[in-house]
């Protein structure tokens, strides 16, 4: 057990590691000069397209609902654990990278989209499938000829695996220590509780996961950003002094002890990369069921994944971290967090002491533990649809009771293992999104030109 332990840490550092990182931040980059910064040349189009709430095209839910079901997916434990970790690793400055990673990873999310909806299929139940895994496949053999099929059977085995960590047991493990330390409610009660509620939403496909993505997501998000504004707007003379530490330690190690730039860039591109997903080719899953017949008009709507999940909302825990009085900076420069906190407890003070009557903790228990079940319900789907182009529909039906039923293991055992397992194959499923984007950047920057000249006539 020893030997595999250190085989899949080994994969963990590649996979989070510098080299990996440096390449999504590379793909973000030469996308955003391929499609001349797309995702905020049209932020004004991309919010009227997603108001529009158009349903005329093909597919099994509206592109309102193919956003907020991704976003369900995103927006999870790393806005709220994984923004505090990146400030106590990596000082304030790793907050400035988060902001370039989601810049960036804007058009990612959109090439990913684009790509998506351009070659998915549909399957034995009549429903829409789409992602990586068919564009790295159907999209490479298209345009290069030849067998890819082991390119989108890569994605689709890398995703698997890691939706059952990522997206399962991990997640559920997080809603019972939250229910569990506000409340006190065993373990084993909220297992059960989920793994039903659960249930009742994976049994009816997509259709289901939508309609209470697109309920619960803006729902969670307005309350969690109208907390921390709360908390901004009562310590406003702060602001200045948050910004000026997240800029003036951006391109310097010193707010951690002795720390160095490298550790501030990967702290801050890990965290933004984890928390928005860009390039690791999740989202794609989600907007392939849009019922939408233009793909660059659902790519337009996806770009604003990165913008919502992590310019909006990672911001407001970051704001909140710098300006309540867990944070403070020496007078030598370097960064000093009360009582070494790190991580959700970091935060959890952080809007605690902000906000009276214990209002806090409720915000950010409220956060965790509806975050954490949206998250379920998604990356119920990205699994399922991974399965099912390995094995077949038929076969992957029979994954949802499997599912329901680690839930209750999550939630209830230690999953040191089990995170590290997911951590590194979630990693990994950018290695095969990131050749297919790159490969078929052409046919992104074709078919958005294309929709301008459209637009222009």
């Amino acid at each position: 057990m020893n030997a595999f332990e250190k085989i899949i840490s080994a994969i963990g550092s590649f996979a989070w590691g510098p080299v990996m990182i440096t390449l999504l931040f590379l793909t973000g980059l030469l996308l955003s000069i391929g499609t001349k910064v797309v995702q905020y040349r049209k932020i004004g189009h991309a919010f009227k397209l997603l108001a529009s709430r158009d349903t005329k095209g093909d597919g099994d839910i509206t592109p309102f609902a193919a956003l907020m079901t991704s976003l369900s997916a995103t927006i999870g434990t790393g806005n709220i654990a994984g923004v505090a970790t990146a400030i106590a690793i990596g000082g304030p400055g790793a907050v400035f990278w988060m902001w370039v990673t989601a810049v960036l990873g804007g058009a990612t999310k959109f090439s990913e989209a684009v790509l998506a909806l351009k070659y998915r299929t549909t399957d034995e139940f009549g429903e829409k499938s789409g992602g990586p895994m068919y564009y790295a496949s159907r999209g490479m053999e298209e345009k290069y000829g030849g067998n890819w099929k082991w390119l989108g059977a890569a994605f689709a085995l890398f995703a698997f695996i890691a939706s059952f960590g990522i997206g399962n047991m991990v997640q559920s493990n997080s809603v019972a220590d939250a229910i569990n330390q506000s409340v006190g409610l065993p373990h084993w009660v909220t297992g059960i509780i989920v793994a039903v509620a659960t249930a009742l939403v994976v049994i009816g496909g997509i259709k289901s996961i939508a309609r209470v993505a697109e309920t619960i997501v803006p729902v969670m998000a307005i309350v969690y950003v109208l907390g921390s504004l709360w908390v901004i707007f009562a310590n406003l003379d702060l602001l200045p002094q948050a910004f000026g530490w997240i800029f003036g330690n951006a391109f310097n190690g010193n707010a951690v002890g002795g720390g160095f730039l490298g550790t501030v860039v990967r702290m801050g591109v890990a965290r933004g990369v984890f928390s928005n997903e860009a390039g690791l080719g999740s989202a794609p899953i989600a907007h392939a069921a849009s019922k939408n017949n233009d793909p660059v008009r659902q790519g337009i709507i996806a770009s604003l994944g990165s913008f919502i999940d992590t310019i909006v909302i990672c911001t407001m825990t970051a704001l909140v971290i710098m300006i309540s009085p867990v944070m403070t900076i020496g007078g030598d420069g370097l960064m000093i967090i009360k009582d070494n906190l790190n991580g959700a407890a970091l935060t959890t003070a952080a809007y605690n002491q902000a906000l009276p009557g214990g209002f806090g903790q409720f915000i950010v228990s409220f956060g965790l533990i509806f975050f954490a079940y949206s998250t379920i319900l998604t990356w119920y789907f990205y699994g399922y649809k991974s399965l099912e182009y390995l094995t077949g529909a038929k076969i992957a039906s029979y994954y949802k009771w499997v599912w329901v039923a680690l839930i209750f293991v999550g939630a209830t055992v230690p999953l040191s293992f089990v995170w590290n397992i997911s951590d590194a194959f979630n990693g990994l499923m950018a290695v095969p999104n990131l050749i297919a984007l790159m490969a078929l950047s052409s046919v992104v920057f074709g078919m958005l030109r294309e929709y301008e000249n459209k637009l222009k006539k």
